[in-house]
């Protein structure tokens, strides 16, 4: 059965850092692009980084790119999101998923809140 747990999130000032995690199960990560996605209250889900599967090549959105860095741990079956110099615009709750769909179709994990504020 495929399971998303994302943890590490939590309330942080701005410039401050935080790394999130994702222990995923039911499937191995490093046969799939893996991406963390956010969603800010009252807006929609969006992507923030993926990993790919075959090199482990990352992409980040502009917004994030240069403070935020997404890796993996394939022997730990583990996404990792690192977050720095974190805005108030980054607060939102963060998921990860394969970024197609292919393994986890319409499912989601609970989610990590991350809030930046002072």
């Amino acid at each position: 059965q495929v399971q998303l747990v994302e943890s590490g999130g939590g309330l942080v000032q701005p410039g401050g850092s935080l790394r999130l995690s994702c222990a995923a199960s039911g499937f191995a990560i490093r046969e799939y692009a893996m991406s963390w996605y956010r969603q800010a209250p009252g807006k929609e889900r969006e992507l923030v980084a993926t990993i790919t599967s075959a090199e482990g090549t990352n992409y980040h959105v502009d917004s994030v790119k240069g403070r935020f860095t997404i890796s993996r741990d394939a022997a730990k079956n583990t996404v990792y999101l690192e977050m720095s110099s974190l805005k108030p615009d980054d607060t939102g709750v963060y998921y990860c998923k394969d970024r197609w769909g292919r393994i986890t179709h319409d499912y989601w994990g609970q989610g990590t809140q991350v809030t930046v504020s002072s």
